[in-house]
Order: C-alpha cells, then sequence, then structure tokens
C-alpha cells in the first residue's frame, strides 16, 4: 500500500512549509539515494534501521539532522587532527530542525535561493569517489585506493557538512545555524574553505597515491 493511501500527503507539501522539494539531482551516482519526497513530520522515528537500505526512505533533511545530532571524536587521536564536537544536540530533535529551519533561511537570504537545492549541490561536491581501505596478506598490511559505494559517499558528506559547522561555530560568538548555512553554501560552490569539501579533496588525494 502507497503511503498516499494509508496517510493522506497534501500534493504541494513543502519542507518546512516553504521549500519545494520538486529538485533535480545531477549526480547520477547518488540520485537514487537522496530522497526528496516530502512528509509532514521529518522524524521516522529509527524505522529505516531495520533493514539494510531502509535509510533511502528517510528525507535528506532528517537525514542531515540526524547527524547534527551525533556527539564524540570525529578522526584519530594519532593523526594530529583529533577533533571533538560537544553534544548539545544528542537527543534534542526538535531543537536541530529549528537551527535547520533557521540555517535553511539564511541560505535563502545569502542565494536567492531555494536551500534544499543548494544542499543536494553541496551533498555532489563533498561525497568522496575515493578511498583507501586496508589489506593484510601474508602478514603485510598495505593500502589500496577503492571505489566509495553511493550510500557511503552520501553518509559522509553529510557528516563532513555537520562536523564542519559545528567545528566553525566552536569557541567564537556565531550561531550553529550561521555555520551550517556557511558550510553549505560554501560546500555548494565547491569551494576549499568548505570543511567538507576540503576533507573529500583530502580523501581522494590519498587514495589516488595508493592507486
Amino acid at each position: 500500500m502507497d503511503i498516499k493511501e494509508r496517510f493522506y500527503v497534501p500534493d504541494n507539501l513543502k519542507v518546512f512549509g516553504k521549500w519545494d522539494t520538486d529538485i533535480a539531482v545531477e549526480d547520477l551516482g547518488i540520485k537514487s539515494y537522496v530522497n526528496l519526497t516530502p512528509v509532514i513530520v521529518l522524524h521516522t522515528a529509527g524505522r529505516h534501521q531495520k533493514r539494510r537500505f531502509w535509510k533511502n526512505k528517510t528525507n535528506i533533511v532528517e537525514r542531515l539532522g540526524n547527524k547534527m545530532m551525533r556527539s564524540g571524536s570525529a578522526g584519530r587521536k594519532t593523526s594530529g587532527r583529533f577533533l571533538r564536537r560537544h553534544g548539545g544536540y544528542t537527543g534534542k530533535k526538535q531543537a536541530t530542525y529549528r537551527t535547520l529551519k533557521y540555517a535553511f533561511d539564511d541560505i535563502n537570504k545569502k542565494t536567492k535561493q531555494n536551500p534544499l537545492e543548494v544542499l543536494v549541490k553541496a551533498i555532489e561536491y563533498a561525497g568522496p569517489r575515493e578511498e583507501v581501505t586496508t589489506l593484510s596478506y601474508g602478514g603485510i598490511k598495505y593500502h589500496l585506493s577503492v571505489d566509495t559505494g553511493s550510500q557511503r559517499r552520501l553518509d559522509m558528506a553529510l557528516k563532513n557538512i555537520a562536523l564542519g559547522a559545528s567545528i566553525k561555530t566552536f569557541k567564537t560568538k556565531k550561531k550553529f545555524y550561521e555555520s551550517l548555512a556557511e558550510e553549505i553554501i560554501l560546500a555548494s560552490k565547491g569551494d576549499m574553505a568548505s570543511f567538507s569539501v576540503n576533507k573529500k579533496e583530502e580523501i581522494e588525494r590519498i587514495a589516488k597515491s595508493a592507486r
């Protein structure tokens, strides 16, 4: 049974009551994984965890919000780039969506574009296409370049966008929604000043040397 048969979903439904979801995804690698289906409430209550690929049924805005609620470390202590973000949004989905709403308004104010379109562009630029895996053969470990799966590309892009915004607002007077809007706008242009784009280029550069 289709969801529109189970629940009444208006045809003109918009994200946060403002933004249209009729957006073209130009990157064919992630096109089928970017879910822009309009929903009344951006909250699936973790139902996507029941099946391996059910996260594809989750709206992309909710997936970004879930990444924003993550806390803990990012990176390795031994790499010299050990990052830790606070857990201010952990478990606070209403506060997270309020921040997303303000960020989308800020993006529209600065770019005069649909924030969802800008977000999709940012994901296309921030998702690495190649990365390194470690193989062990005869007791010897070596690195090998591998293609990044479409689902992983999307997850890594969303994670780094949220992490980049968190880092930019840490120990500054800048509000989180302003940092998030700035990170998304920079990533949508492929600007190296964006944390997520910079991270993607770093991952692909290491992978290129391991071919």
